[in-house]
């Protein structure tokens, strides 16, 4: 399979950052020292993943400038927020045709590229998502219960104690269907879990939710450490 394109959502507004936001977008933070979106760059880049498109709204100024000279990445601005599935369907034109992986920016990683994870479980056949998952004990920074019970034949249901980890591989020709500019990718997600079409993989590393000041700090320390 040739390396799917790569879709980074940087538009969000960052309320969970509080005052840090208010004048510099979350994806600028900086976990280690880099700031979070760089991070997430790295991992498109060395996937090989060719094209990476980043949505933009909050202090798009900052962002655009940011990334002007980042190789092989488009920008695509939105002027509203049209929320996961809605920024996924409106970017669709520059990702081109096939699956494409998907990436929040506030999250580092350890051990394997979280994208080729994804990659070596894809099942096309079988698959219309796929979402990396880790075990709560693997989970810094994250705060609340689990997302997804990990059945034995690689389907997800809801509720269970996996969390998503904000990446996953999906063939998004399907969103063309919804009848909607604005909704969250829990409105597909829906509707492959009834067509049984919903899948999730465990990641072998540790994964570090850096939405939050207190996460952004626990995710520098682990990168730092090399155990993340």
């Amino acid at each position: 399979m040739k390396t799917p394109n790569a879709m980074i959502f940087a538009a969000g507004k960052g309320t969970r950052m509080g005052a840090m936001t208010k004048s510099t977008p979350k994806p600028l933070l900086r976990a280690a020292g880099r700031p979070l979106i760089n991070h997430a760059l790295d991992l498109a880049q060395n996937a090989g993943c060719q094209v990476q498109v980043v949505n933009l709204h909050t202090h798009a100024d900052q962002l655009r400038a940011h990334l002007r000279d980042k190789p092989n990445v488009k920008t695509v601005f939105e002027p509203e927020l049209l929320e996961t599935g809605g920024g996924l369907k409106a970017a669709l034109p520059e990702l081109g045709e096939g699956p494409v992986f998907t990436l929040n920016t506030d999250a580092v990683w350890t051990n394997t590229n979280a994208f080729q994870t994804l990659a070596e479980a894809w099942d096309p056949d079988l698959m219309s998502a796929l979402l990396l998952l880790v075990p709560p004990d693997r989970a810094h920074g994250h705060k609340g219960s689990g997302d997804f019970t990990l059945c034995d034949d690689g389907q997800i249901i809801r509720p269970g104690p996996m969390i998503y980890t904000g990446v996953q591989l999906i063939d998004p020709s399907g969103l063309r269907e919804i009848d909607q500019d604005k909704f969250s990718l829990n409105v597909y997600w829906r509707i492959l879990a009834e067509t049984g079409r919903l899948f999730g993989v465990e990641y072998s590393g540790d994964w570090a939710d850096a939405g939050t000041p207190e996460g952004l700090q626990t995710a520098g320390r682990l990168w730092e450490s090399r155990h993340v």
